[in-house]
């Protein structure tokens, strides 16, 4: 009898070849059993093997489909989507201006005496200046982290890798809003810790979630967006941060804390406000300044601010000098806090183009985040209208490439803003819209 893999390499070459296109259904398991004369259950383990390879999703009643794309999905928000024209699934924001702005900083660091010191390596902990600078820009309403707590890594997801791998050994559970930062899924595969899905409502992360996971099996750490949740952009009222710190505090729970999108929030309170001693905070210069010379910020509680900067070490994540020494001088001038502004701004006309095109459909969305979380009529599927989108030249990311966990994804796709220019952005809605109306 043929090995099911083989099989399973030769449909995953039509799919790489495109003669199996993006959201074109495959025949039930007993035709495809039938007209390869295999057995039912060579057929269901060739189906079962695409999709571990993220090559085709398949739903209960509906059938199974080729995956808009043949990329892992964190994979799928850190790179940019070829042959496409119009891409909602990158979302970095850059304002008029901006490498006027950033120019000004650097040029100081040019000069030969200032460079030479600029190049050399820095440990985890950064530079006397540098805590200082992000210790006061990260200060919020009722909290600033002392500049002894700062450490420093080269982006925020080196952030996030080195924080959870002081906190978590393999094979330890990690706790996750139910639908979470794609790229997480991928750090914690890699250190191996599996993520336990928690139930969510229109405040966030639910706190009974929380103690009812950990009854089931005790939690190392809970890695959470409080503030404008990436992909649905909630925001957690100041009770459901004070319910939250006292089950974390009641449970012992270590949480990760990751604001890089909070910037935008003008009034976001911090979680670590409430829990300053359980909370490591994760931020940093990417969305704020611009994603190619970036810092990683780290805010750990006292006590474990060796372990972490320990990780940061032993996983080659801590920060190069010359963007720690650009993003400190962005900082102290100014340049920062001009970005933020024009950014906030930035923001809003977008979700005000949003609301205007979209406004008849499902959308969830902060009128100053840069994204939107399209809940799609039916009867589309998330992977197949993304497929359709594709085939118009704009890239969107599917909801199953937020998801943890057997339940899935509702059939949405979350809509990058930032990284186009306005008017290609209302095009490229108006395309959708008329797609989204049309069906499948």
């Amino acid at each position: 009898m043929e090995d099911y893999r083989r099989i399973a390499d030769r449909l995953a070459e039509e799919i790489y070849s495109g003669r199996l296109k993006a959201g074109e259904r495959l025949p039930p398991q007993r035709v495809f059993a039938r007209r390869r004369r295999i057995a039912g259950s060579t057929a269901g383990r060739v189906y079962g093997e695409l999709v571990r390879r993220g090559l085709v999703v398949g739903e209960v009643g509906r059938g199974t489909y080729v995956r808009a794309s043949p990329v892992p999905s964190g994979r799928a928000l850190a790179e940019a989507t070829p042959d496409v024209s119009v891409n909602l699934e990158l979302n970095y924001p850059s304002v008029q201006g901006q490498s006027e702005l950033l120019a000004g900083g650097l040029a100081p660091l040019l000069r030969a005496d200032v460079l030479d010191d600029a190049t050399r390596t820095v440990p985890a902990t950064g530079t006397a200046a540098a805590r200082e600078a992000v210790a006061g820009l990260l200060a919020g309403s009722g909290w600033r982290p002392r500049p002894d707590q700062l450490l420093f890594a080269g982006n925020a997801r080196q952030a996030i890798a080195g924080v959870l791998a002081s906190l978590v050994r393999p094979g330890g559970r990690v706790g996750v809003e139910e639908l979470t930062y794609p790229l997480v899924k991928e750090i914690a595969e890699r250190i191996g810790c599996p993520l336990v899905p928690l139930a969510t409502d229109e405040e966030g992360l639910r706190p009974d979630a929380v103690a009812a996971a950990h009854r089931t099996a005790p939690l190392c750490a809970l890695y959470v967006q409080p503030t404008l949740h990436n992909p649905t952009s909630v925001t957690a009222g100041d009770a459901r941060k004070r319910e939250l710190a006292a089950v974390v505090r009641a449970l012992d729970l270590p949480v990760v804390e990751d604001r890089v999108w909070s910037f935008l929030h003008e009034e976001g309170v911090p979680f670590a406000a409430y829990a300053p001693e359980r909370v490591h905070v994760v931020d940093g210069l990417s969305k704020r300044v611009a994603p190619g010379l970036t810092v990683g910020f780290l805010v750990a509680p006292g006590e474990r601010v060796g372990a972490v900067a320990g990780a940061l070490r032993s996983g080659g994540w801590t920060a190069g000098r010359f963007a720690l020494e650009a993003g400190t001088r962005w900082i102290r001038d100014g340049t920062v806090e001009r970005l933020v502004a024009q950014k906030r701004a930035d923001a809003a006309r977008r979700q005000r183009v949003v609301a205007e095109l979209l406004g008849g459909f499902t959308v969830r969305a902060d009128p100053y985040a840069y994204y939107a979380w399209w809940e799609l009529p039916a009867p589309w599927r998330a992977d197949t209208f993304t497929a359709a989108a594709a085939a118009r030249g704009i890239a969107v990311t599917p909801g199953p490439a937020f998801a943890v966990g057997p339940r899935g994804a509702p059939d949405a796709v979350r809509l990058g803003l930032a990284s186009v220019p306005v008017p290609v952005l209302g095009r490229a809605l108006r395309t959708l819209r008329d797609v989204a109306r049309g069906g499948p």
